[in-house]
């Protein structure tokens, strides 16, 4: 006796009981399941049921009684025959690459989606899932902080990865969206460490500047700092010409500037809810281990490594204790922290904005760009400029029920 696959399409008002009650019919023939989805968009129902059937009496008859118990569920069902060609052809498939490709933004408009999905079918790439990540959007109550994600799920083989996202840092640019290209490997669904930049990423100034400022040097400060950042001159030069302006500062400065330090919107909700997934956290900072240390208590961080002023009789003195942290030692301490926690390096994401910060970027398995400069950005493996610090999450996976667990 031969076999027969179907393909069975349900769409309708979803109500309780109705992949049961099909999934019965099937079991009363004694069917096996191939494959089966659902998705429920505002109530409404799409199912699909791939499955196989002795061929005969039992095929036709499934057919007949499907359509009888879709109708009695109130809902539509379509049947479509599938060839034992086609679907060994579509089994063969599962060996093909998977990525995940996700977009986010303040919104989600359709132009946006329909330039990132154009360039994954000029690839000839198969979209198997969309996801969205974010919770439903009320149209007639004002957000605070307004966020819209959705995940896609893509196969298939891609010659030349850096050209492929190019194309997307293209589309960013210009629609004002961020779009993450990773890899859907067995590390991206087992991230464990987590290591922020401090300046401009964790809290939104850079307190060298701010000390500057108080300090009476603010415009000098500012243009060493920005060049800086930009790649412009080595950080280590950078820090000791602006450590030098600091000289004099009061100690009591530091004390009023940490407990009004601006810290950035979403990294509250981040870092509790990494914690709350088991993650470890870490600061890996250019500048100082005061306001780090200050932080760490304020967030609940695990780890600091930052610059250590040196005090003398309650003042600055234009020095510093120890060796810079620049940005061949945030990647040492990066791949410090993992050893000794035993985390593959592949597992680990670093979250930055600057040019001392690209190192680390490029040698953790995560690399983001956080409102970064423009430099920074190109380099990067992905970035996030729409929207606040608990963004890294969607690039993660998280969907917000997953993330308001926490709150």
């Amino acid at each position: 006796m031969g076999t027969d696959i179907f393909l069975v399409n349900i769409s309708g008002q979803d109500k309780p009981g109705l992949t049961s009650g099909l999934t019965s019919v099937l079991a009363a023939y004694g069917a096996d399941v191939l494959d089966i989805g659902q998705a429920n968009i505002h109530d409404t129902l799409s199912l699909g049921i791939l499955f196989k059937i002795e061929s005969g009496e039992k095929s036709a008859a499934v057919l007949k009684d499907l359509l009888f118990k879709a109708y009695e569920l109130g809902v539509k069902a379509k049947f479509k025959p599938i060839s034992l060609k086609d679907y060994e052809k579509w089994v063969n498939l599962q060996g093909k690459d998977r990525y995940i490709v996700t977009i986010l933004g303040e919104r989600l408009a359709a132009e946006q989606i329909s330039e990132v999905t154009k360039i994954i079918s000029e690839k000839n790439l198969n979209i198997d899932s969309i996801t969205r990540l974010t919770g439903r959007i009320s149209l007639t109550q004002k957000q605070d902080y307004p966020r819209a994600s959705i995940q896609l799920s893509i196969r298939g083989h891609i010659d030349d990865k850096t050209a492929f996202t190019s194309k997307f840092m293209q589309i960013s640019k210009e629609l004002d969206v961020d779009i993450a290209f990773q890899e859907d490997s067995i590390f991206r669904r087992n991230r464990r460490l987590v290591c922020f930049d401090m300046d401009s990423t964790l809290i939104q100034t850079e307190v060298i500047d701010e000390l500057a400022e108080l300090a009476g040097v603010g415009a000098e400060v500012r243009a060493i700092t920005e060049a800086a950042m930009q790649g412009e001159i080595d950080f280590n030069e950078s820090f000791k010409r602006r450590m030098k302006l600091l000289k004099g500062l009061s100690e009591d400065v530091l004390e009023n500037v940490a407990e009004n330090l601006p810290i950035t919107k979403g990294a509250k909700r981040l870092i509790d809810t990494l914690h709350n997934y088991g993650f470890k956290t870490a600061i890996l900072s250019g500048g100082f281990t005061y306001f780090g240390h200050y932080l760490q208590k304020k967030l609940d961080i695990d780890y600091v490594y930052a610059n250590q002023l040196e005090i003398k009789d309650g003042f600055l003195t234009g020095n510093y204790i120890g060796d810079i942290v620049d940005g061949n030692k945030k990647a040492e301490y990066l791949k410090e922290i993992a050893k000794k926690e035993g985390i593959d390096i592949n597992q680990t994401i670093a979250v930055g904005d600057g040019a001392n910060d690209l190192q680390m970027l490029n040698l953790a398995g995560l690399g983001i760009a956080f409102h970064a400069k423009p430099k920074v950005k190109d380099n990067a493996q992905s970035s996030i400029s729409s929207i606040g610090l608990d963004g890294v999450l969607y690039l993660l996976g998280y969907h917000d029920r997953h993330i308001d667990l926490v709150d």
